[in-house]
């Protein structure tokens, strides 16, 4: 059965939609201002840009939209108290569709322990688009473990203060400082490369013959890839897991560009360069194959690939014990300013980075 969102209307959808997850004064405050210590991110996601309904289950969508949103707050030291959605649709979706979106939202926010509300819905003449505002509250502090300061985060710029006492930036990484990352890289983006595949060729089989039992799609193999593209988990686990070993890093970033890019923004604010090594970084084992498959440089989707979602962050060289046991990757250091950016392959040499990034 469909039901037609002109049936319900706007407020009648909100309705339906909030129901289950009624609004409170935390989620009616994300998007705003923020109180001292506040912690504040958004994103937007539209449809034939971010992601293609025609392989995008909406209920993976709607959570990878909370992943996106939240990724700003995770990336400054803190973690996610309200979120709240803004959603333009077109009369193709129905209200069982949006149904399926709002119950991957509440899924994504429950595991995150943070409020969930629908703040606008629009009707919108190019397909769908989701907005996520998000508040948090810091739990690592640049100089302290104490919640303190205000850091505020628009959209992918992520723009952050990093004075002492605000939440994690970009500009606090020193010479010798390790390079970590949370998990293997590349893995979404060789992801979305299968996919694209899969419907190219389904859509080169009905062209021809019409759909039949030859026209199912070839994941076997590959779920991990697309899990990764279609539905990325947000690193809270990480911040939780530092502010408890009492770490607090000294630069922090979401890597949604690629590591080229996000640690080259880490560099440029902080004044300083980075030596990355080939043989460490981390690329899962179904990566390499579909790379090969596909004929793509593996090493080029983890360094550029983007839409990782995962934390890149900066420690002192003293706190490589601590930082050893909770599930990071320490894969480079941070070098002299004026030394550059570069990847060190197995022989020495050192191989410039490149940012693939929109900003660039």
């Amino acid at each position: 059965m469909r039901t037609e969102i002109s049936e319900l209307g706007k407020f009648g959808l909100m309705e339906r939609l909030n129901g289950a997850a009624k609004t409170t004064a935390g989620a009616r405050a994300a998007g705003a201002s923020g109180d001292d210590g506040a912690l504040l991110s958004s994103a937007l996601l539209l449809e034939g840009v971010d992601f293609d309904l025609t392989y995008f289950p909406l209920r993976h969508l709607g959570y990878k939209a909370v992943a996106v949103g939240v990724g700003g707050v995770l990336a400054a030291g803190g973690v996610p108290v309200a979120v709240r959605v803004a959603l333009g649709v077109s009369a193709k979706l129905s209200v069982e569709d949006l149904d399926e979106l709002w119950a991957g939202v509440r899924l994504a926010c429950g595991e995150l322990g943070a409020a969930v509300a629908l703040g606008d819905v629009r009707a919108s003449v190019t397909g769908l688009a989701i907005s996520v505002s998000v508040a948090g509250r810091a739990v690592l502090t640049a100089g302290s473990t104490a919640v303190a300061g205000r850091a505020v985060l628009e959209a992918k710029e992520c723009v952050r203060k990093s004075d002492a006492g605000a939440g994690i930036g970009r500009s606090g990484a020193r010479e010798n400082d390790l390079i970590c990352i949370t998990r293997d890289l590349g893995a979404a983006y060789l992801g979305l490369h299968l996919l694209e595949r899969e419907k190219r060729a389904l859509a080169g089989i009905a062209g021809a013959a019409g759909f039949s039992e030859a026209a199912r799609p070839k994941f076997e193999g590959y779920e991990y890839l697309l899990e990764r593209q279609l539905k990325p988990r947000a690193r809270k686990d990480i911040v939780d897991a530092l502010a408890a070993e009492g770490v607090v890093p000294t630069a922090m970033a979401e890597i949604s560009d690629g590591l080229a890019g996000d640690l080259m923004q880490i560099c440029r604010a902080s004044e300083v360069g980075a030596r990355v090594y080939l043989d460490r970084l981390p690329i899962a084992r179904e990566s390499y194959a579909l790379a090969e498959e596909l004929h793509i440089d593996p090493v080029v989707a983890a360094m550029n690939g983007g839409d990782d979602h995962e934390l890149l962050f900066t420690v002192p060289l003293e706190m490589r014990e601590r930082v050893a046991g909770l599930g990071v990757e320490i894969v480079g250091h941070i070098t002299a300013p004026g030394t550059g950016a570069a990847l060190v392959t197995p022989d020495g040499s050192d191989i410039p980075l490149r940012s693939q990034g929109f900003n660039d």
